[in-house]
């Protein structure tokens, strides 16, 4: 992306947008911080200024006003020492969302803000049900490691808010959760290759969108990260576009994605030439593995 792109705002679009990245030191395992760039780059060049906080324990005071809330991914012992504080946000978290903020969870956010996440290493940790979800981690559960690439529903309004209506979302999967989803959310999307939620159902994530579960804001939990919005503007722009309109997506101006749009195309190739089975056998594929293994969730 160059840093010249500058269409004017639409008339309906606020000229502000208040990010808010939970836990930015402890849950920034895969270059997370990338997802933020992502979304202050993209309402700077729409003429929108960007404030973004950072918040962690003890910080609800600095929910307040937000318009996108973000959450990304760390190793286990990270989920343990925040589940105390989300449970403690719970309240102006659940009240920032009813008010219209977006939010987007990521990896070990996913399945912190569900109601539960269950780890032979950590015990179960619960969760303030933020997503209609839960996450075990079984016992010797084979680890999904590699790129993965999602199809969106034909009526997905993520595509349809995209003027070039693209279904195609990729990114980075690294876990051994294996994420069931409730009644009030339905998947992301359906995989086309990679594993997803539990490497079975064949979708990966979770969203609800404004107004569905209760709750006025749209909210999205997914695996993928690598980060996840800069190979996916049109869903960047979606969440950016609901947060802005307060749960009601305003229309913002396209931008010259041709970079962004390439970064994808090019990451689905390259993982689509690696045939099924390869890169899991493969001397750096098992070295991958056993790091995910100690890092990872």
């Amino acid at each position: 992306m160059s840093a010249d792109r500058a269409p004017s705002v639409s008339g309906d679009a606020p000229d502000r947008v208040v990010i808010v990245h939970l836990f930015p030191d402890a849950l920034n395992l895969y270059g997370d911080r990338g997802n933020i760039l992502s979304l202050t780059r993209r309402a700077a060049w729409r003429g929108i200024g960007a404030e973004v906080r950072g918040i962690g324990a003890g910080d609800g005071a600095a929910l307040a006003g937000a318009d996108v809330i973000f959450i990304g991914g760390g190793a286990d012992q990270h989920q343990r020492a925040v589940a105390d504080a989300l449970i403690e946000l719970a309240d102006p978290l659940r009240r920032a969302i009813d008010d219209g903020a977006a939010l987007l969870a990521v990896c070990a956010g996913y399945q912190n803000l569900g109601h539960a996440f269950r780890s032979p290493l950590v015990g179960e940790i619960p969760g303030p049900g933020l997503l209609d979800v839960e996450t075990e981690m079984p016992v010797g559960a084979e680890r999904f490691v590699g790129g993965i690439a999602l199809e969106l529903d034909a009526d997905s309004p993520i595509a349809a808010a995209d003027p070039s209506g693209r279904r195609r979302v990729v990114g980075f999967e690294n876990h051994s959760g294996r994420t069931t989803l409730g009644p009030t959310m339905r998947p992301l999307g359906r995989v086309v290759f990679g594993r997803g939620n539990d490497g079975s159902s064949g979708f990966e994530g979770a969203i609800a969108m404004p107004g569905e579960g209760g709750l006025r804001g749209l909210r999205i939990g997914t695996y993928l990260h690598g980060p996840l919005l800069p190979r996916n503007p049109h869903l960047a722009d979606f969440v950016l576009a609901s947060g802005l309109g307060r749960g009601r997506a305003v229309a913002l101006p396209p931008l010259p994605d041709d970079p962004e749009w390439d970064a994808h195309q090019r990451f689905a190739a390259d993982w689509t030439a690696i045939r099924p089975g390869v890169y899991r056998r493969s001397r750096i594929g098992r070295l991958r593995d056993r790091l995910g293994a100690l890092i990872g969730f």
